[in-house]
Order: C-alpha cells, then structure tokens, then sequence
C-alpha cells in the first residue's frame, strides 16, 4: 500500500485567498476614508450627502456607483449646490472610472492631484466657481475632461498633449489666455474640442490637421486672428465647425469644401472678405451654414442648389451682389433664409417657398424689385416675413392673406400697392404688422378685422381713405399708426377702450369731428399725434388725467376754445404742440406749458400772464363782467399770498427753459425737465449737496450725491460729469434734453441737469429702495416675476419713444434699483460720447453681439435683459464675474440647461416654487435664452418680449411660445 504525500496546495489556495480579502478589506477602508475626506471638505445644503455615513455600505450611498467587486467605479453629484474648496481625496480612489461634480458652487484652486488617478476615464468639473490655472499632469486612460464655465486663468497647459486617450476636451467659458499650444495636435484620438469664450489670441495652429479624429471644432468668442488654414479641409470627420467672433481674416480656404461629412459651418462675425469658395456648395450634408457679419462679397451661385439638406442660410450683413439665386427655391428642407443688408437686385424667386419648408425669411436691406412670391407660406408654417426697404412693387400676394402661421410682417419701405387684403384683416397670429411707406390705397373700414394677436400696426404713409375701423379685434394693440394717409371722417370713440395702447398716430389725414373724450380712457397712452386734420371742438379737459402722456400733438387743426387749466397739472406731459388752431384765452403756466416753445403755441389768439414764450400779455378782456370778475380774484391772491406768488414767480415761471446762473463757483447753464422739481430745486440746492457724507456712489465718471431742497424737502440725487468730451453745450443741451423726456415709473427719471465749462450735474429723481443684486436671494419667484415684468415694460416704452431706439446700456442687478413697492427701476446711463445727430442715446458700456444693421440699439438691450431673466432664475450674479468672462453665464446656461432637470440651473431658494411653477419658470428660461441669442436678428423685440413674458406667467402649456430656429440659441 502506497503511502499519499499531503496536498501542499490547499494551504496555498487558504494563503492566497487570505491575502485577497486582507487587500480587498484594506481597499474598502481606504476608500472609505477617502469618500469621507471629501464629504467633510465641502458645504451640502441640500442634504444630498446625508447617508454618507459608515453605517451604510458605500456602494449605497447616494452618488456613488460601485462595479462588480464593490469598489468605487462612479461618482455622479452633478448639479446638487454642493459648496467650498475641491478636495483631492476622492482622485486618490484606487478603481475610480468617472467623477461628475459639474453644476454646483465649488470654488477655489483645483487640486493638482485630480490627475494621480490612473483609472480615471471621465471627468466633468464643468459650471463651478474654480479660479487658478489649470493643474498639469497626465492620466493615460481619462477620455473625456470638461472644466468648462469655470474662472480658470493663465494659459493652456503645454502638458495638455500627453492625454493620449482624450476624446473629449472642453475648456470653454473660462478666462484663459494667449495661444493655442502646438501640443493640443498631439491628441490625435480627440473627437470634440472646445476653447471657446475665453481670451485666447494668435492664429488657428495649421497642425490641426494632424488630428484626423476630429468631429467637432468650436473655438468661438475668443481673439483669434489671422486666416483659416487651409489645412483644416484635411479633417473630414468634421461634423461641426465653429469660428464665430474672432478677428479671422482673409479668405474662406476653398479646401472646406473637403469636409464632406460637415452638417454645422459657423464662421460670422469675423472680418473675412472674397466670395464663398464653390467647392462649399459641394458639402451635401450641411444642415446650417451661417457666414453672416463679414465682408464677403460676389454672387451666390446656382450650386447651391447641391445642399439639398440645408435648413438654415444666414448669409446677412455682407457685400453679396446679384441675383438672390432661384436654386434656393430648390431645397426642400430650407426653412430660415436670412439674406438682409447685402446688395442683392432684382426679383426674389418666384419659386421661392414652393418646395421649401420655410419659417423664417428676411431679405430686407436689398435693392429687390418685382413683386413678392406666391408661394412663400407654401409650407402652412412662415411665421417671420421681413421684406422692409427694398423697391417691391405689386400687391399682396392673396396666399400670404390666408397664411395663418404668419406672427410678424413687415413689408415697409418699398413700392407695394393696391387695396389691403380683406383675408389679411382675420390672420390669428399676427402681432406686428408695417405696410408703412408704400402705395397701398382704397378702403380699410370696410374689412372686418379679427386680428386677435395684434400688438403694431402701422399703415401710415399710404393712400388709404375712407373712415377709420371701429376695432382691429384686438385688445392688445400698443402702437397703433394710421398717420399721412386720405383717412375721413371722425375718430371712433372705441379707440378709448384699447387697455394697451401707448402710442397712437392719426396725423396728417383728413379727420373731422370732436376729438372723443374716451381717448383719456387710454391709461397707458404715451404719445398722442392728431395733427394735421380738421378736428373741431375743444381740447377734453379729462386729458388731464392721463397719468402717463408725454407727447400731445393736436397742432394744423381747427380746434378752439380755452386751453383747460388743469392740463397744465400733468405732471407727465412733456411736449405739447398745439399750434395753428382757434385756442383763445390765457396759456396754462404751469407744466409742460411754462416754458413752451412760441412755435408750439402759434397760430392761435392766446395770451400769457408773462411774456417768456413770446405771448402777449392777458391784459385787456372785452367782456366787462368777466374782467370785473378776474380782477377781484387777482386783488384777493395778491393781498393774501403775494410773497408766496412772487417766489414762484422767481423759482418757477422759467426753469423747464434753459437759464443761465451765477454763483461764486462760475457761471452755470441749468435746466429742469420736471414740473415738481423745477419748483423745488435751486441751484445752492444742488452745490450744498456736494459733501462727503452725502456721497451715495462713486463712478467712473464722477461722484453722486443724495440731495435735499430746502424749499420741501424734496430729495434728489446729483451725479457728476467730469468728461470734457460731454460739455460741448451743442452736444451736452439737445442730448440731455432728450433724456430728460423719458419719463417712466420703471425708469429713475432724470429730473434737471446743469453745467459750466469744466463740469456738469444731472439731477435725477431719489428712489428709495435697495439694488436688485443685494436683495435677489431673498425674493420669492412670484416677487422676481414682477421685476421682470417691470423691467421689460421699461424696455419697450424706451425703444417705442425714441427713433433711433434708445440703447440702455450696461445692465445687471447692480444697475436696477427696487423701490419700496416692489417695482424694478432701471437707471440709464449716459454715452460715452454725446452727438447732436442722434435723437436718443446709443452707446453702452458693454456691447452686445450684434449685428451692424437693423434694430441694433433694441437688440443689445435685449441681449442684456436675458442676461437679467437669467439672474433671476439662477440667483447667480453676472456682474460679480462669476463666470470668467462677461457672457459666460449665458454659455454657463446652455451648458447645463434642461427644462427636465431644473436644479441644474435654478437658485436654491426657489426650488420649492419651482414644484408648482415649473412651465412658467421654464418658459422664462426659453425667453431669456432667445434673448441672448447670438444671431441679433433672431432676438426678439421689446414688444415680443413683454407679450411673451405675460403669456408665460398665466399659462401652463409646455409648448414653444417662441418658434425661433434652434440655431439661434
């Protein structure tokens, strides 16, 4: 019997296994230490990390994911307001594939340990607060790194070209500056590459080519410069190419046209010149091709007709020439053709439309001739028709009059003519509507009008004639300009029952009748404009009660009677003109009357108690009883308030006109541009104000002082000019004098201004109450809401006052006061450089992108009030740089923007109203990102903004109240 040795191996297998579950239960505590470390490191409001406690297993806590062996492979807190310094603790996890911490508050440095891990392949720190540089090192398995929207300085990392495996690399929406590193071309594995939004400069590297992998290119918003290499057509993976605003110039390399699988070209607002290469027309899977806002010129040809899966043609703000080409008509997924401000002639297609898809078209700012295409609402959903300033002639095509997808037209400016369509009159949605300046004629109170949506109409300067409509079948018109046409008849005492109306011009017609008593109804009124008509009868004495006019017209009728008194108590009314009528009797002086122009009162049999606006003295009544009558009243006041009369008489009979004034600081020019003030005012009030301890702001431009009038204790506040540049008096007077008219209760009204040779004062009203950025994070939604509202309400009354529009300029949170009522106040600001050309101010401290043509001064404001919308959604600062460069939290929000995932991108303290406000907090989120929306022309106006603002606070519906392409984003 043979005698069995022992088995050595089982011991062995005892050995091995022991010493496994020794290292696995070392690796356990470790990575426990480690998890804790980090929970420890940072602020959790939230209470996300609450189970993050020993007494739970790990691979449970929340965020953590663990693979097959129960090690840490995943850590996913994205988006949950975690706060403070980044802890390097959780990059030392032996078996860690991914960490997300992107949208939260972390701050400070990044360690430089996030790159000691070996295992890492994933990497998300996008849309924090990180400042410093970026942290060199090398993780040969990470595939994928995204610091964007961060505070990160200094340059690119040479050493960013030894992460061999990279396939995604996004660093944009930082501060980072000088070249793009050679090295970058070494990651020949990179399919997306973003640096955008930073302050990048120096020439696109030509070794890009070497990186044959690429999908995806977005350099966007830096300073880059010279030309696009031609070695960029060798990456025919490409799928996306953004260039967007840099200082590229030169020509577009013909060698693009090699990029045969590109859907995306955006290369506007650079300074390139020459005629697009034909070879483009040869990339057949572009979906979008926007070279907008260069110097491009030359023709387009008929090869684009090749681009049969193009949607989007944004070719605007250029030198193109010749004919718009009919290939266009040929592409049947075309929906946004944008061809505005070239020099294109002749006839639009006539095919145009046809076979498209068309929602957006704009091809004003052309010398097009013809008439306008049958065909364009072919598709049933062209909502934009913009064709203004061209030589157009011929009618209105009838398809366009039952095209019921059609929101805003505007067909100004050309030679169009014949009668407006009845079928035009019952468009749903249309909002804005300008047939201004053309040929139209015959009757329009024959047509029933059932424009439900309508905001703007203006029909002025036409042929039309006849009476005027009764209604428009909507109680929203704001604007509404029947002005130079053969209009007849009276003015429909209806027009008083349009809640909305701010502006209404009925001048230069041929109207009769008593100006109705209903127009006071108007309580939004703004800008009355009869003039020019044979309107009869007196002035109605309830005009007085408009609490918002500023502008009345009624001069070139044959109006008579007395002047009411109390018109001249409108503490809103500005400028009035009632010149050449039969008006009779004394001239108010007291409001906008006090200090008239003669021009504005001629023409008439009026007299004034003093001789300041060149009236001759009411001196002799030939009603004896009446003049009995006047002189007893007049010996009473004299006997009992003849101080107080003689001090007015002082003060007030002339400070809305121009005076000059000594003192013993110099010789002063003042003006007031209030009733109220220029009662209340002096000018030793406004030198005694000029303390230290009254100093409320110091500005660039000056100091401002909180002011107090001695006569009532009114309250103001006096800013100081020290830029020469402004004290030009035929600069300084005609600019100032415009500012002082807006007048709004959402706007800190400048009040009186004053200068000598060296400096000047504006004088604004005091406003009691607190900046919007120090109180932010402790309003409710439904009080950011009002603010809003307020604020695009300031807006619009702005670029409806003025032509050209008013340009806000700089706004933030800093920039808006609140006032005890809750009600936003916007404070203007002044030019940097005045011009006695414009009407209205046009510069900014900060300029928006844009593009230079149309609505400019409107859509930089509007840009800004996206900016604002999104503060007040996000509670985050934009003023405070808090993203790295000045339109970063735009490019922070579309990163992270979801309207699924809200605590993403809203401020935590109003994520419990968020439950029950969702759609209309995600509709204002939409709003302000189409505000923001690089393409000018895609931004919408003052008067879409407020509507859709109203509409987003009283509906729940999910749907697009905006139809903007999403390219505009």
């Amino acid at each position: 019997m043979v005698k069995k040795e022992p088995d050595q191996t089982c011991p062995m297998m005892f050995i091995l296994m022991f010493l496994f579950l020794n290292c696995r239960m070392l690796h356990a505590e470790e990575e426990l230490e480690l998890l804790l470390s980090f929970k420890y490191s940072i602020n959790d409001p939230l209470h996300y990390l609450s189970n993050w406690n020993p007494s739970v297993t790990f691979c449970k806590w929340q965020g953590v994911t663990c693979n097959n062996s129960s090690h840490i492979k995943v850590i996913d807190l994205s988006g949950k307001n975690i706060s403070g310094n980044l802890s390097s603790s959780i990059f030392q996890l032996p078996y860690i594939e991914t960490i997300n911490l992107s949208s939260n508050q972390l701050s400070g440095e990044i360690p430089y340990g996030i790159f000691s891990s070996t295992s890492l392949q994933y990497l998300n720190l996008s849309n924090n607060n990180f400042t410093g540089s970026i942290p060199k090192g090398s993780v040969p398995c990470l595939e994928k790194l995204d610091l964007s929207n961060n505070m990160l300085s200094g340059k690119i990392p040479q050493e960013i070209g030894s992460f061999s495996s990279l396939k995604f690399l996004d660093l944009g929406g930082n501060v980072l500056v000088g070249t793009i590193p050679i090295s970058i071309t070494n990651i020949t594995s990179l399919e997306f590459l973003t640096l955008a939004s930073n302050q990048l400069v120096g020439q696109i590297p030509r070794e890009l080519a070497q990186m044959k992998s690429l999908k995806w290119i977005y350099l966007g918003y830096n300073n880059l410069s010279g030309q696009i290499p031609k070695e960029i057509g060798e990456l025919t993976s490409l799928n996306h190419l953004d260039l967007v605003y840099n200082n590229l110039t030169g020509s577009i390399p013909s060698s693009v046209g090699n990029l045969t699988n590109l859907h995306y070209l955006f290369l506007y607002q650079n300074k390139l010149t020459g005629s697009i290469p034909t070879s483009i027309f040869g990339i057949k899977r572009l979906i979008s091709l926007d070279l907008s806002d260069n110097s491009l010129s030359g023709e387009i040809p008929e090869l684009i007709v090749q681009l049969q899966n193009l949607e989007i043609l944004h070719l605007f703000s250029n030198n193109f020439t010749g004919k718009i080409p009919s290939a266009l008509s040929s592409l049947p997924r075309l929906q946004v053709l944008q061809l505005w401000s070239n020099n294109f002639y002749d006839e639009i297609p006539k095919g145009l439309g046809k076979q498209n898809n068309l929602t957006v078209v704009d091809l004003s700012t052309n010398s097009l001739t013809g008439k306008i295409p049958e065909g364009l609402c072919n598709s049933g959903n062209l909502f934009k028709l913009i064709l203004f300033s061209n030589s157009l002639h011929g009618e209105i095509p009838m398809s366009l009059s039952t095209c019921k997808s059609l929101q805003r037209v505007r067909l100004q400016g050309n030679n169009l003519s014949g009668e407006f369509p009845a079928e035009f009159a019952k468009l749903p949605l249309v909002y804005f509507l300008d047939i201004s300046s053309n040929n139209f004629s015959g009757r329009i109170d024959s047509n029933n009008w059932e424009m439900a949506s309508l905001q703007v109409l203006s029909l002025s300067r036409n042929r039309f004639f006849g009476g005027l409509p009764d209604s428009f079948g909507s109680d929203q018109i704001e604007t509404l300009d029947l002005s130079e046409n053969s209009f007849s008849g009276t003015i429909p005492r209806t027009y008083g029952s349009f809640p909305e109306l701010v502006q209404l011009k009925l001048s230069g017609n041929e109207l009769s009748g008593e100006i109705p008593d209903e127009l006071s109804s108007c309580n939004k009124l703004v800008s009355l404009d009869l003039s020019h008509n044979q309107l009869s009868g007196q002035i109605p004495a309830s005009f007085s009660g408009m609490t918002v006019l500023g502008q009345l017209d009624l001069s070139q009728n044959q109006l008579s009677g007395e002047i009411p008194p109390s018109l001249g108590g409108a503490e809103s009314l500005l400028l009035v003109n009632i010149s050449h009528n039969h008006f009779h009797g004394s001239l108010p002086s007291t409001g906008a009357f006090l200090a008239i122009n003669v021009s504005a009162v001629a023409g008439n049999e009026l007299c004034r108690g003093d001789t300041s606006v060149g009236l001759p003295p009411c001196r002799s009544v030939k009603n004896p009883t009446r003049w009995y009558f006047v002189a007893c009243i007049l010996g009473a006041t004299m006997v009992f308030s003849l101080a107080a009369f003689g001090i007015f008489l002082i003060r007030g009979q002339k400070n809305l006109e121009m005076k000059t004034v000594e003192n013993e600081d110099g010789i002063w020019e003042l003006q007031f541009f209030h009733p109220k003030a220029s009662k209340s005012v002096t000018i030793d009030d406004i030198f005694s104000s000029k303390k230290e301890e009254n100093i409320i702001h110091r500005g660039k431009k000056g100091l401002s002082y909180k002011g107090k009038s001695i006569i009532n204790d009114m309250q103001f506040v006096v800013k100081e000019i020290n830029d020469v540049k402004l004290l030009i008096p035929s600069n300084f007077w005609p600019e100032i004098a415009e500012f002082g008219k807006l007048q709004h209760p959402n706007i800190v009204n400048l009040i009186g201004a004053c200068r000598s040779d060296k400096v000047a004062y504006l004088i604004y009203e005091y406003v009691d109450g607190t900046n919007l950025s120090e109180i932010l994070p402790n309003l409710s939604w439904e009080r950011r809401r009002k603010i809003a509202v307020g604020i695009a309400k300031a807006l619009r009354f702005l670029h409806s006052y003025c032509s050209p529009t008013v340009l806000v300029g700089y706004k933030s949170t800093e920039k808006i006061m609140v006032d005890g009522k809750g009600e936003p106040r916007l404070r203007l600001s002044l030019p940097d450089q005045l011009s006695i050309d414009a009407k209205c101010f046009t510069s900014s401290a900060y300029v928006a992108p844009v593009n230079n043509s149309k609505d400019t001064n409107e859509k930089s404001d509007i840009y800004e009030f996206g900016f604002i919308l999104m503060e007040l959604l996000t509670g985050k600062n934009s003023a405070d740089c808090e993203f790295g460069v000045h339109q970063s939290i735009v490019e922070w929000i579309r990163y992270c923007y979801s309207d699924y995932h809200l605590d993403r991108w809203i401020d935590p303290m109003i994520k419990e109203e968020a439950l029950v406000n969702k759609n209309e907090m995600v509709r204002t989120m939409n709003l302000a990102l189409h505000c923001t929306a690089t393409d000018s022309a895609a931004r919408p106006s003052s008067h879409d903004v407020l509507k859709v603002l109203h509409s987003a606070l009283r509906t729940s519906s999910c749907v697009s109240l905006l139809n903007f392409p999403s390219s505009s984003l």
